[in-house]
């Protein structure tokens, strides 16, 4: 694309409509926007004309096409302060100069990834449709690079159309449905309809609605998937919405505007124009759901009684397992007062509720002719069990079916039979432990074994209790005084916040991480370090190192905790997670694009470089892999985990330590006597560049001989000049972008010479990433050698550090995974 390739150009082009556009928007007039436009055409973000609904936002006009029903506009639909706008279609009507009534969000492309102002969307002379941000990254595109696109047309019924030379459709929004349908639009198989967040929210939530060989399919996208709604009615491969009928449903209508939308709580609606507002007219799922058939009408383990929410318990609700998050708003669902635990599966049993009953059982595969017990037991020995649902077969045995639930929802009384399927049971798994018994348990151990020791110990007792009070008055008051320090909270406040640390984010070092929320609504991520020893010398190191330092490239600690025996790190929260979980995931995420993996990469080229050579003490951070990048909601890349760094002054060349990291990121002067540099994280960025764009770990065994290891791969199809056989296939996007990935691989094998001597510093890797410099073209491709490639394939490929002589430091310290 020429903004890719020309930034400075492109740069120029689009400040000078801005300028242009900005005069000519003041007086703009909807009426005068064209319904088609042709290629190498840009349109900047700059909204321009007022929106009326219930919150004001703006819209910055594209194309217009007007019906005598309903007229359709195209372009940017943005909130109030411009801060986050969609590229999208809308339907509206009773249109005037000043505001548009009431317009509905019928299409975006860039829901999970809204833009401000300023950003712009372009169709290129190759005929792709990009949406770019104003620092010209790509943030969405039609994918349609190189192929006879013509120009844009949006049609008369809401079609935003790629057409090419004669008139034949190329690309069009309605085959990439969000969650609303327009008369006349289809949904067929591998299509599907994905509620919103939520009304202010609208990136994709959990509900989806699809078509599956019986027909529809409403469903949450849990793990496994949970339905709550099979149509039981098939009119073919395809469904379309039309004047006064959608799939075997009788829909009122009139001659004036009307669409259907899959709501944020799962409810599938069509609203038609009255001439003042939007109003509902159909509620298509409700006749079978009910008040209690969707998943989240009382949140999770919410129980739904005639449309009112309580919390489970065998006898009144009135639980003693579980409590309402918000007694004010019982719809958001019930907590466990004491979390269910893997560790603590044999504390573990049933709270039963007959005459309960669940959205999923019916249209879900369960087990038929399974006993009470076999069903109670296949859950209690399977980790990821929270509930299981018997319901009875009625033939006077105790044989029926059985359904187990990795995720529970809302919960349906059944008392007065509010759903066909009679005489059911549902067992929910809940820890018989109460936290004060495990305190009295711990405190009978304690006692005892003091008892025990205290002739042992007694004269030692009061000299070493006088020692560590004054040791801990010292570390409190160096944490206390420590320059920069990141915001403290005392160990209740973090207990509040995370919700009694109920909610845990996954596993690392010596901690877990859970989720919580401060005061002001901001989501952050809790690391509970686990132990003494080198834990506290870690954490004084992690604190007084990370705490001053700020870079978006780096995941940020705003606030800890150094009370007695607890010590916690507050982190922010990355809502994506890792990158691993993106590139070695398999079928169950999406296949990132090109220019997001590209961005990533760039993003951790500029974290390290940052750690390597702008801070005032120069940090090596020595385990740079994809499970130590993390990403936030708009996928921009921070690196983690500075447990594993040391320091290096600046007018320190290099610094000798223990071996650490992980096998297959090792650069090859692990294995001699020579002082490490921050060559070694080039190295091992390189590494990561070579698995995102391949979308593989560089030593996979699961694939044979040379294949296995990624580098000795590369070595081999560079020399017979076919990078492109290793290009990651999963992603369509990835071989359109194929140059531009090999380009960037290279780059990768610049960062991957033997020599650490002739690899590039990280500050000139983001140069040659943004096209500012060229990459050193005479490489040599012999990466690593024997020896190196020897120890990755005789390590352990789960170990997550290697150290020849002593134990390694572990990734204690590490942000958020």
């Amino acid at each position: 694309m020429a903004f890719k390739h020309k930034p400075y150009h492109a740069a120029v082009l689009l400040s000078s409509l801005l300028i242009i556009s900005s005069s000519k928007f003041l007086g703009a007039k909807v009426l005068n926007y064209s319904s088609t436009a042709y290629l190498s055409t840009l349109w900047p973000n700059h909204p321009s004309q007022m929106v009326n609904t219930t919150e004001m936002a703006s819209v910055t006009p594209i194309l217009l096409r007007k019906t005598d029903g309903p007229w359709f506009m195209c372009g940017f639909y943005c909130n109030m302060d411009g801060s986050s706008c969609l590229f999208g279609v809308l339907i509206f009507q009773n249109l005037n100069s000043a505001y548009l009534q009431f317009p509905q969000l019928v299409w975006s492309a860039n829901r999970n990834n809204p833009v401000p102002t300023h950003a712009a969307l372009q169709l290129t002379q190759d005929g792709d449709l990009v949406l770019i941000n104003f620092d010209l990254t790509v943030v969405w595109s039609s994918n349609t690079r190189g192929k006879p696109v013509s120009g844009i047309n949006l049609t008369d019924t809401g079609n935003l159309v790629l057409f090419g030379r004669n008139n034949e459709t190329i690309w069009q929004s309605f085959d990439h449905p969000t969650d609303s349908l327009l008369w006349g639009q289809k949904l067929v198989p591998g299509q599907k309809l994905r509620a919103s967040v939520s009304e202010s929210n609208m990136s994709q939530g959990l509900f989806c609605l699809s078509v599956t060989p019986d027909g529809l399919m409403a469903y949450m996208e849990s793990n496994p998937p949970q339905r709550y709604y099979t149509s039981r009615f098939h009119e073919g491969h395809s469904f379309e919405f039309n004047k006064g009928r959608l799939y075997g449903w009788d829909i009122p209508y009139s001659s004036s505007s009307q669409f259907l939308k899959f709501e944020p709580d799962g409810h599938l609606k069509v609203y038609q124009w009255d001439g003042m507002h939007w109003r509902q007219v159909a509620d298509l799922l409700s006749p079978e759901a009910g008040d209690c058939g969707y998943p989240t009408v009382c949140g999770k383990y919410g129980v739904c009684k005639h449309g009112q929410c309580g919390c489970p318990d065998a006898a009144n609700y009135q639980s003693n397992f579980f409590r309402q998050i918000d007694s004010r708003h019982p719809n958001l669902g019930c907590s466990a007062l004491t979390p269910i635990s893997c560790d603590y599966a044999k504390d573990q049993s049933f709270l039963e509720l007959k005459n309960a009953y669940y959205f999923a059982f019916e249209s879900s595969l369960y087990g038929h002719g399974t006993g009470l017990d076999e069903c109670k037991n296949s859950c209690l020995n399977n980790c990821s069990c929270k509930a299981a649902l018997f319901a009875y077969d009625g033939n006077g045995t105790s044989e029926g079916g059985c359904l187990l639930l990795n995720e529970v929802f809302s919960i349906i009384n059944n008392e007065n039979h509010a759903v066909s399927v009679h005489n059911t049971t549902l067992f929910v798994m809940v820890s018989s432990v109460k936290n004060s018994r495990h305190s009295k348990v711990m405190l009978v151990l304690t006692l005892g074994a003091f008892s025990a020791s205290l002739c042992c110990v007694g004269c030692c007792l009061f000299l070493f209790r006088k020692r560590l009070k004054e040791l801990k008055e010292i570390e409190m008051d160096l944490l206390d005084h420590l320059p920069g320090m990141p915001a403290r909270y005392s160990y209740e406040m973090l207990k509040k916040m995370t919700e009694n640390f109920s909610r845990k984010l996954g596993q690392g070092g010596f901690g877990s991480v859970y989720e919580g929320i401060l005061d002001n609504g901001t989501k952050i991520a809790v690391k509970y370090l686990n132990g003494f020893g080198q834990v506290k010398d870690s954490f004084l190191v992690e604190v007084n190192t990370i705490g001053g330092i700020h870079h978006i490239n780096l995941v940020k600690l705003v606030g800890y905790c150094s009370e007695k025996s607890h010590r916690l790190l507050v982190y922010e929260y990355m809502a994506n997670g890792s990158l691993d979980t993106w590139i070695f995931g398999g079928t169950e995420k999406s296949p990132l694009p090109w220019h997001t993996r590209r961005k990533i990469i760039l993003d951790i080229a500029k974290g390290l470089a940052y750690l390597h050579e702008e801070c005032c003490q120069k940090i090596i951070h020595f385990d740079v892999k994809p499970q130590n990048v993390l990403l936030d909601q708009n996928f921009n890349a921070k690196v983690s985990d500075f447990g594993l760094s040391k320091l290096l002054e600046k007018d320190q060349s290099r610094v000798v330590t223990r071996m650490r990291g992980t096998p297959g990121y090792l650069a090859p002067e692990w294995l001699h006597s020579a002082g490490m540099t921050e060559k070694v994280d080039v190295y091992s960025f390189g590494v990561v560049i070579m698995e995102i764009i391949c979308g593989r770990k560089n030593v996979d065994w699961s694939m044979t001989g040379e294949n296995s290891h990624l580098l000795s791969l590369f070595k081999r199809k560079a020399l017979e000049e076919r990078l492109q056989d290793i290009v990651d296939k999963k992603s369509e996007d990835m071989l359109i972008h194929m140059e531009e990935a090999i380009d960037v691989m290279k780059i990768g094998a610049w960062c991957l010479q033997s020599d650490f001597t002739k690899r590039p510093s990280m500050s000139l890797v983001v140069k040659a990433l943004e096209g500012l410099v060229a990459a050193e073209t005479n490489l040599n491709f012999d990466f690593t050698n024997s020896s190196v490639v020897n120890m990755v394939a005789t390590a352990d490929q789960e170990q997550e550090a290697v150290d020849d002589a002593s134990p390694l430091l572990p990734s204690v310290l590490s942000g958020p995974r």
